[in-house]
């Protein structure tokens, strides 16, 4: 590493300091260079150095800040960036100027669309409003985030969007509900045991009656939602052979979960002692032995008993924080140690090359990490950022 780029890198460690790397054709790296990155690379963007929280989607990012701002980059041809009129992509992270009158406490990106939340529980939503996923009670498309009308006596706390679908948890006095809205083709909204095509106004998702939710993600057709006693559910498409799911489903586990990430074939889960388990198919971005056996010597399991697996390599120890993109995964151990695998033609791994990986490999961000205290992952489509805490 340049004598340069150290420097800049001890000056920000009172900071967070901001790595981007894979797909960056729609300037979703915030580097202000219109290419993929094979390395992780430092962003030199003050704006950044307060972030508390990202959300990566397709080709955008939106960043929070810790005093409640909103920034966001990247791909801006359906108004997902939120920056009004204005729909060509920013190379750079730009303010969302609407939401300046509010607190803002959580930020979610889809693929073309973007939800955010503020500190007095109210929703807004931007972007592809195609399938209902804006939950404005039509198909229209939004450039600025609009707030949705439609909770009353109810406080938002999170938004999770993934393809063409949203969720929302809510906070009122008498527990919590989820609520989804969008595309439901593949059971990804959770409201009803029938196939639903397409819900344009928020309804509340079936069978959590009586059970805390306190975390939710979304990720191309999956939904899923972690409850306060450690039990994950998910629901819309099926994982790995299983059939679509119309309603959630609690995985089958005597785990105790804290934190599900999703990507569009595969889910991971981490336990709050630090392990990670993952779910799903044959794909990229998923392990399993059975990738690595000639086909002649191939038993095919029966799909439908397969469940939760621990990530191997791992023994030992212990993970803070886990992110999932389409079809690649990352993790970080609680001695700040990045791992990545997983498809990486766009360089999404961070490991200098386009290459592929069936089992985690060791990042390297170009410098000593002993007094950072932690890190937080974040992936879009094709694409991984990395925050590091002082």
């Amino acid at each position: 590493m340049e004598e340069s780029s150290k420097t800049e890198i001890e000056d920000e460690k009172s900071e967070q300091v901001v790595w981007s790397w894979g797909a960056g054709t729609e300037g979703q790296l915030g580097t202000k260079i219109v290419e993929d990155e094979v390395f992780p690379q430092l962003l030199h963007q003050p704006s950044l150095s307060s972030i508390s929280s990202l959300a990566c989607g397709g080709a955008h990012v939106i960043a929070l800040t810790s005093a409640g701002k909103v920034l966001s980059w990247g791909r801006g041809n359906s108004g997902q960036l939120g920056h009004g009129e204005v729909l060509s992509n920013a190379l750079f992270p730009k303010a969302v100027t609407s939401l300046d009158g509010y607190f803002i406490t959580h930020v979610a990106a889809g693929w073309s669309h973007s939800g955010f939340v503020s500190d007095t529980g109210c929703v807004f939503t931007c972007g592809d409003g195609t399938f209902g996923q804006l939950g404005h009670g039509d198909y229209a498309s939004h450039c600025s985030p609009v707030k949705l009308s439609c909770f009353v006596d109810q406080r938002a706390v999170q938004v999770a969007c993934g393809m063409r679908h949203s969720l929302v948890l809510m906070k009122d006095c008498v527990g919590n509900q989820v609520y989804g809205f969008g595309s439901g083709k593949r059971g990804q909204l959770g409201v009803s045991n029938d196939k639903v095509k397409a819900v344009n106004v928020p309804r509340v998702v079936s069978g959590f009656e009586g059970i805390e939710i306190f975390g939710i993600a979304a990720n191309g057709d999956h939904s899923a939602a972690v409850s306060v006693d450690g039990h994950v559910y998910t629901w819309g498409r099926g994982f790995k052979g299983f059939e679509d799911a119309y309603v959630p489903h609690c995985l089958s586990s005597s785990l105790k979960f804290i934190k599900v990430a999703l990507g569009w074939n595969h889910a991971l889960a981490m336990t709050g002692e630090g392990e990670v388990y993952i779910l799903g198919g044959n794909h990229l971005g998923v392990l399993s032995d059975f990738q690595n056996m000639s086909p002649r010597s191939r038993h095919i399991p029966d799909l439908r008993e397969v469940n939760l697996e621990k990530v191997p390599g791992l023994d030992g120890m212990k993970i803070s924080d886990i992110a999932a993109g389409a079809e690649h995964s990352v993790i970080v151990t609680d001695n700040t140690e990045i791992r990545t695998w997983g498809w990486g033609e766009h360089g999404q791994l961070g490991l200098g090359d386009t290459c592929d990986q069936i089992s985690p490999v060791t990042v390297s961000l170009g410098y000593d990490l002993n007094e950072v205290e932690s890190i937080k992952v974040f992936c879009g489509s094709g694409f991984t950022f990395a925050v590091t805490m002082p």
